[in-house]
């Protein structure tokens, strides 16, 4: 074999190689192809390996299998009690017909474009026929139910699944949040100072009545003392009338020292006669008020 044969067979191996290398693409796990022949497309490759095409006639472009993110300007929702919010949605989707995905979308940042302002227009009419406080009620999970059934229903138009749809946030505007505040805090002052004219009117009314009871017991309560100091008084007189019928002399005596004892821890200075018939007792120990004192 000469020179120029091996240049030859150089150039056909080169040239060979080159169209081998041309025409073997590799499909990843994550990925699928669509297959283009002049910007026409042919076949769609789903399952990963090698794969063969046309070199330099057909060319291949790689579509994402994994599930991907939507996540649209958050915007600003005119609610149906004419409050203003900011409500973020977002959504995740999987292209499952590359082929459609090119017509509708041509590429990812397009479909993101306009698949986004669909979420949000959807979004925007469902939310405004609610009011603000049923976004924090049962009718969040229904508006979230309908939004996502229209955006499932447009999704196979650009030959994507419609995995998850969410109202990620939904925050008051700066000015919109200060008058709810300010709402909020004077309905708290009116309700503070309801609850305190009630306490009040509940103090002066629990007062009212613990002052009548306090009286009705004072009152019956000086009732029963009375009842019983007459009935011991007369208990007492009974007894003292008893003793005296019994033995007036010891009744007498008894009652005498009585009267000394009372007198001697009173601390009272009396001046009195010998013979007066408080002493007749000093005098005789039966107390003879004919006894005289003996004259000196």
């Amino acid at each position: 074999m000469n020179k120029r044969a091996l240049i030859i067979a150089a150039v056909v191996g080169g040239v060979a190689l080159v169209l081998l290398v041309s025409s073997i693409f590799t499909v990843r796990q994550t990925e699928q192809a669509l297959i283009l022949q002049f910007g026409n497309p042919v076949r769609v490759e789903r399952e990963p390996g090698l794969k063969f095409k046309v070199p330099f006639i057909q060319n291949v472009e790689f579509y994402d299998r994994r599930i991907l993110d939507l996540d649209p300007p958050m915007q600003e929702v005119l609610l149906a009690d004419q409050k203003r919010v900011n409500v973020d949605a977002f959504a995740r989707y999987r292209i499952v017909d590359p082929l459609r995905f090119r017509q509708r979308a041509l590429t990812d940042a397009n479909f993101r474009q306009i698949f986004g302002g669909r979420l949000n227009s959807v979004v925007r009419t469902e939310v405004a026929r609610i009011g603000l406080s049923d976004l924090l009620t049962e009718q969040r999970a229904d508006v979230m139910v309908r939004i996502a059934e229209q955006l499932r229903a447009a999704s196979p138009e650009f030959g994507v699944e419609m995995v998850d749809v969410r109202i990620g946030r939904t925050d008051l505007p700066e000015a919109t949040s200060q008058a709810v505040y300010n709402r909020m805090r004077s309905a708290r002052v009116a309700q503070a100072a309801q609850l305190r004219a009630e306490g009040e009117q509940q103090k002066a009314r629990i007062q009212a009545e613990a002052d009548r009871e306090r009286t009705v017991i004072v009152a019956d309560a000086t009732r029963q003392s009375q009842i019983l100091r007459g009935e011991g008084d007369g208990e007492r007189t009974r007894v003292l009338n008893d003793a005296y019928s019994r033995d007036p002399a010891f009744f007498d005596f008894f009652r005498s020292l009585e009267a000394y004892t009372a007198l001697a821890g009173s601390g009272t200075t009396m001046v009195l006669k010998p013979d007066s018939d408080f002493f007749r007792f000093f005098r005789d120990e039966r107390g003879d008020r004919r006894t005289a004192p003996a004259n000196r």
